[in-house]
């Protein structure tokens, strides 16, 4: 395949290919920068990846269960973080990562 091939794939700002997975993975990550940001010094590294789905539920996934009763205290906090960033978003829950 030619670098101008893969360079058209991988491009976001085209249609179809791989354009507009790269755009989503690239706001679920400035999602969950965002999220992560919000939260105390040493308690940024609890989420692992954060989404918002069809319907406006704020998804946020964590590494441990102990994380996710530490995060679902601050679910109200996180979904205001978001509001507050344009996303919209009318609930939130949170997940353990299944790794």
């Amino acid at each position: 395949m030619s670098s101008e091939k893969l360079i058209d794939l991988l491009n976001p700002s085209k249609d179809g290919d791989l354009g507009e997975l790269i755009g989503r993975a690239r706001q679920m990550g400035e999602l969950t920068g965002i999220l992560c940001k919000s939260l105390p010094a040493a308690d940024q590294g609890a989420i692992v990846a954060a989404n918002v789905r069809d319907g406006g539920e704020l998804v946020v996934i964590c590494a441990s269960s102990a994380w996710a009763a530490k995060l679902r205290y601050r679910s109200d906090k996180l979904l205001k973080v978001a509001l507050d960033a344009g996303i919209n978003a009318s609930s939130c829950r949170v997940c353990v990562s299944q790794n």
